[in-house]
């Protein structure tokens, strides 16, 4: 069994965030031990790291809560969970995009500084009137 720091230190975790998980019911049939501290096995801590790998996808505390309580189902609830991770992926999917659409901004424009100061090309903005524009 494993303490609350304990999950902390193996999870990289913050003991808040930890706390917070618990207190809002994402962490189901957590344990206590005599002194009645908190207590996790191995399967709690799989849960945690897919509550951690869900919330940094986005996933809201709400829809974490909603695949939660389709995971407590059983089985029956796959086609419901399959949905949500989908629509999860779709939204991870465009901030995929958006990110390789911002690193290739950033490419022109470092090559672009590159040829000024390189003296390929003259310089000019988009923003201040220079002798080529």
């Amino acid at each position: 069994m494993y303490t609350m720091k304990d999950v902390c230190k193996e999870l990289n975790i913050s003991y808040d965030t930890l706390k917070f998980y618990c207190n809002e019911g994402l962490i189901p049939n957590v344990k206590r031990n005599e002194n009645n501290h908190r207590v996790f096995n191995e399967l709690d801590i799989n849960w945690i790291k897919g509550l951690q790998c869900l919330r940094k996808c986005g996933m809201s505390i709400k829809d974490m809560k909603q695949y939660m309580e389709y995971c407590l189902i059983g089985e029956a609830s796959i086609p419901e969970r399959k949905e949500m991770l989908e629509v999860t992926r779709k939204h991870l999917e465009e901030k995929h995009q958006e990110i390789i659409d911002s690193l290739e901004y950033i490419d022109n424009k470092q090559k672009f500084y590159d040829d000024v100061l390189s003296g390929k090309i003259p310089y000019y903005s988009n923003i201040i009137k220079t002798d080529e524009s």
